[in-house]
């Protein structure tokens, strides 16, 4: 009989630690669903989620971030936000089981969690007077609900063994439906406090209809025409033109900053003879010129996708530079956004009249997307986008190489990022089953700046043979290929190789991302049925 009380016994404590971990974790949900709806009214770049995974985003090392852009892609940011949420409840359900059995250790991590919320939000480079607030609502209201929701249970952990099953401290089956009602409940609201504050974000809905109201004036340099013959319209290659909504985003922005053009404004200034400062008004008064080029993210491994081809809009960087003056020594440019993020750009790539770097105002016929660095940003053709194409850009300061250092150049990766020459096959796909007979071979070959002159292909270890160019755009953007294939049954091994128009052939090496780009050819094996 004793031993079945203290076997009893030890499932109410152990049911009882179940049920301080859920009110821990319910707690956490409603102090963030809070946080977030808070933030959404007063400081959108401030959410507790923002301000958190900015800072991670910041301490990470390279290794990290690039495991999570080979891993994840362009959804890196909706990972860290979830791991972010696995770890906040985890850290939560200890804290319901301690306040539970030493209070009040719990509430303490609770309050702990907002100061260190408020703490980094007030460090972030877009903070604000109220950037504090939303974390320390977060941090609050998990400590009172908690508080609350342990009330709900009546005490357990100390009965003695050989009390009886009916004694008063023991939870009544009425006990638990009322907690479990309350912390659903709890829960429930939280959830919809995350939800409303995804959907009434002012400072996001305000800014989002000031673009869509927005009419960027015409183009004084208009790009030509799309050549006939840059569109080959075969089943599965890229487009030529990317569409705004399928173009990759990879940035350090948890949450996508919100700028009024009429607040806008971009200052150059360092190692100048003529400080600048221009407006939006201003910027969109000069003589914007139009063309196409295509961006790629450092990150892309042979083979990938974190590539894009658009249309911008926009004004010469070079010009601006030429009424600051730069004094003789300097040679970089350390561009800077409006969240703090900063790149380092050669001072020539942004002074050669042969290279269009620009500073972009629209993308594709459209003022630019939120997401890709509205109102305003850099395009610099021929550089990975870690050295020049800072969104949402407010600071150009003229400096040098040896005096000041960028975002992604503390974290190990090279001072300048020029594109390396790369091919991509898109059809057949990697793992993609084919029926012999007639198909054909085709993807996209790029070196901004500098161009393609030719691409070729190999199937198995047989000879290398010419694909059928596309008609490039310009030297700036990628070009489609294509090569007739009559495939035969078995498994077989697809690679490409391109040559630029330099004459240089691209090279076989097999390289990572780090520090400054991927090499070696893309190739992989496809069944033929």
């Amino acid at each position: 009989m004793a031993d079945a009380r203290g076997r009893g016994a030890e499932r109410a404590r152990v049911q009882d630690g179940w049920l301080a971990a859920a009110a821990g974790a319910v707690a956490a949900v409603l102090g963030a669903g809070l946080g977030e709806l808070s933030a959404a009214l007063i400081a959108p770049a401030s959410s507790p989620f923002a301000a958190i995974g900015g800072a991670l985003i910041d301490v990470a090392p390279s290794w990290a971030k690039d495991t999570a852009i080979a891993w994840f892609g362009t959804a890196d940011k909706a990972a860290l936000l979830t791991g972010i949420a696995l770890v906040l409840l985890a850290v939560a359900a200890v804290a319901g089981l301690l306040e539970r059995r030493r209070p009040p250790i719990g509430v303490a991590i609770a309050v702990a969690l907002g100061v260190v919320g408020a703490a980094v939000a007030l460090t972030r480079a877009d903070a604000g007077a109220l950037s504090w607030l939303p974390s320390s609502i977060a941090g609050a209201t998990m400590a009172v609900s908690l508080r609350m929701l342990l009330r709900l249970l009546p005490a357990t952990a100390e009965r003695s063994d050989d009390a009886p099953p009916t004694t008063p401290d023991r939870p009544s089956e009425i006990d638990r439906r009322r907690f479990l009602v309350w912390t659903g409940g709890a829960a429930a609201v939280g959830l919809v406090m995350v939800l409303g504050a995804t959907l009434v974000s002012g400072g996001s809905r305000a800014v989002a209809a000031i673009r869509a109201a927005l009419r960027l004036p015409d183009p004084a340099v208009a790009a030509p025409p799309v050549p006939a013959g840059a569109e080959l319209n075969i089943s599965g290659l890229a487009d030529v033109i990317t569409p705004n909504d399928s173009f990759y985003r990879i940035d350090t922005a948890l949450v996508v900053p919100q700028i009024d053009p009429a607040d806008w404004s971009l200052r150059i200034h360092g190692m100048v003879e003529n400080e600048v400062v221009v407006t939006w008004d201003e910027l969109v008064a000069l003589p914007l010129e139009e063309g196409y080029a295509t961006m790629s993210c450092v990150s892309n491994e042979v083979g990938g996708t974190l590539i894009g081809n658009a249309l911008w809009l926009g004004y010469p960087i070079r010009e601006l530079l030429a009424r600051a003056r730069p004094t003789a020594d300097a040679d970089m440019v350390l561009s800077r956004s409006i969240d703090g993020f900063t790149a380092s750009t050669p001072l020539e790539a942004l002074t050669d009249p042969d290279r269009w770097s620009i500073l972009a105002v629209g993308m594709n016929g459209e003022p630019l997307p939120l997401e890709h660095g509205f109102p305003v940003r850099m395009v610099v053709p021929g550089l990975y986008g870690y050295v020049s194409a800072t969104k949402w850009v407010v600071d150009l300061e003229v400096t040098r190489f040896d005096r000041a250092t960028a975002y992604w150049t503390d974290r190990g990766w090279s001072e300048r990022g020029p594109v390396k020459l790369q091919s991509r096959i898109d059809v057949p796909r990697p793992g993609q089953g084919l029926s012999a007979g007639d198909t054909v071979i085709a993807g996209v070959a790029w070196q901004p700046h500098v161009g393609i002159s030719r691409v070729e292909v190999q199937v198995d270890d047989g000879p290398w043979e010419d694909a059928t160019l596309a008609t490039a755009i310009s030297d700036d953007t990628w070009v489609q290929w294509s090569l007739p294939w009559r495939a035969t049954a078995g498994r077989h091994v697809l690679r490409c190789r391109a040559t630029n128009a330099l004459g240089e052939t691209q090279t076989s090496e097999v390289v990572g991302v780090i520090p400054d780009g991927a090499t070696g050819w893309h190739e992989f094996p496809v069944d033929v049925f």
